[in-house]
């Protein structure tokens, strides 16, 4: 398999983060890109409903799926090993306090 950085892309003031969180960077081995990206959103959702997220919905808002918010880089330092299951290798979701997510009114 491969290892993949996501790596945050926009800017600070980038306006896509009112919308979503950053956690900095997140290494993952996956199969694709596109898995790369969807590992690191289920485990955000997972982390932020403390077990299985209750929908999708937080999965497909995540920033890790906004390629103007995340890159995603092959990473072929040998730092991480490449064989093993689809996860998350390195990572911090981390939520302020008082985070409850996009809000519709």
């Amino acid at each position: 398999m491969t290892i993949y950085r996501l790596v945050p892309s926009a800017p600070a003031d980038d306006p896509g983060w009112d919308l979503a969180i950053n956690h900095g960077e997140v290494v993952v081995r996956a199969h694709s890109s596109g898995e790369a990206r969807a590992v690191s959103a289920l485990e955000e959702a997972s982390i932020r409903a403390k077990g299985v997220p209750p929908t999708t919905t937080q999965v497909v808002a995540s920033a890790f799926r906004n390629e103007k918010l995340y890159t995603v880089i092959e990473d072929d330092s040998g730092t991480f090993d490449d064989t093993g299951p689809v996860r998350v290798l390195r990572g911090a979701f981390v939520f302020p306090p008082d985070y409850q997510g996009l809000k519709v009114d």
